[in-house]
């Protein structure tokens, strides 16, 4: 996707609002499903939300921080004891150190952190590879740095490439490849054969790898999460992002970090220092709690949303949806076609509107919306009291499907 900008017809010196790179966006689906859900008091399974409980040590370490006084800036890079952690967390879970001094910043959101990344290490002309479909976001977040997307297609039913059009699409302008594993939408785990492959091709072309990694701990049917940090020879161009949203249901906290080899890190710091300065203190300090949660924890969060993975594959399959039974993170993606419908966005709003379920449509999720038009997406880390409403509701379309 390249973004052009044209002057404004009535004064051609200056530059409207119309030129602007966020003007020339459609607008976030996001943003119109959320209110559609919202107006038609829908059950939301759209939003990548969890409406899960958080846990209570969590919260009180956060009360204790507001209540310490720790309301003022942290250190802008994050705090010095957040990193320490973040340095342990990724120790214990992939068997790698990185230096808490030199190696990690804290930034707000994940969103932010590619923003970072993307803003300091890009410049225009330079091309990043994008395996499709990709988290939406990521165009957006491109166009700011005016540099060029290639797509890379991952195929149903498995969301596997074809390592022949993955070499074709390096070349020498080519700057960075994002991987999302887990993926969002389609919840895909790269595994170490893929992971291999691309980086003997980021060596190959002095290529950048951006690792966005915040679903981590959602990995399904026994498979295992595989970082590109754990590939010791392509440390020095790797780059992972990781946060606290997804696995502890704190979504609204916007604490996440960027791990990156020294060099990188003193220029995504300069980027983050201009942007948000510094995550929230105060849920900084109490992240920290979050990080020294034991392994049952996360075996526990594994085995809960595996569960609720299979209640919706089931339900969504009982009213006629083909789906793609993901291997992490907590999404379906889904066909849609068996319905009688062809088209994700009139289907989604059908579904707000007739139905009281929300979900994302597909096409939101492509470069070329036509790929995603008979699909779309749904969420299914969420409560069992969100689901049962979800379950009842899609009874309506089972009676109609029948």
């Amino acid at each position: 996707m390249t973004v052009t900008c044209v002057p404004n017809e009535d004064n051609p010196k200056r530059g409207g609002h119309g030129t602007s790179i966020f003007a020339q966006q459609s607008g976030s689906v996001f943003d119109e499903i959320s209110r559609l859900c919202s107006y038609h008091d829908a059950v939301d399974l759209a939003l990548g939300a969890p409406d899960l409980p958080t846990e209570k040590v969590i919260i009180e370490a956060a009360v204790e921080a507001l209540r310490g006084g720790l309301n003022q800036y942290s250190d802008s890079w994050g705090d010095q004891r957040l990193r320490v952690a973040i340095s342990e967390k990724v120790h214990h879970h992939l068997r790698v150190s990185v230096d808490p001094q030199t190696e990690i910043t804290v930034t707000c959101g994940t969103t932010e952190a590619m923003i970072n990344v993307v803003l300091s290490l890009l410049s225009p002309g330079d091309e990043v590879i994008l395996f499709e479909p990709f988290y939406s976001s990521y165009i957006p977040v491109i166009a700011l740095s005016r540099t060029t997307a290639r797509y890379v297609q991952l195929y149903r039913p498995d969301w596997t490439f074809d390592e022949q059009e993955l070499r074709a699409a390096f070349n020498d302008r080519t700057r960075a490849i994002v991987i999302n594993t887990p993926s969002n939408p389609t919840g895909k785990v790269f595994n170490s054969e893929e992971l291999r492959l691309i980086a003997e091709l980021c060596r190959e072309w002095d290529v950048i790898s951006i690792c966005d990694e915040v679903y981590e701990h959602m990995v399904y049917d026994g498979q295992e999460h595989r970082s590109m940090l754990q590939f010791g020879d392509l440390r020095e161009r790797a780059i992972v992002l990781s946060g606290l949203s997804k696995t502890y249901s704190l979504t609204g906290w916007r604490v996440a970090y960027v791990i990156a080899p020294p060099e990188l890190t003193k220029v995504i710091r300069v980027a983050h220092g201009y942007t948000t300065y510094c995550a929230p203190t105060p849920l900084q300090a109490a992240a920290i709690c979050a990080l020294h949660l034991p392994d049952s924890y996360y075996r526990k969060f594994c085995r809960e949303m595996q569960t609720r993975r299979d209640r919706l594959l089931s339900i969504l399959e009982r009213c006629g949806f083909i789906c793609f039974k993901p291997a992490g993170a907590f999404y379906l993606m889904t066909d849609i076609r068996d319905l009688g419908h062809s088209d994700d966005m009139e289907f989604a709003q059908f579904l707000i509107k007739e139905i009281g379920v929300a979900a994302m449509p597909g096409s939101s999720f492509y470069s070329n919306r036509s790929r995603g038009r008979g699909l779309v997406r749904f969420c299914f880390g969420k409560s069992e009291a969100t689901l049962d409403a979800a379950e009842e509701r899609l009874s309506r379309l089972m009676r109609r499907v029948t």
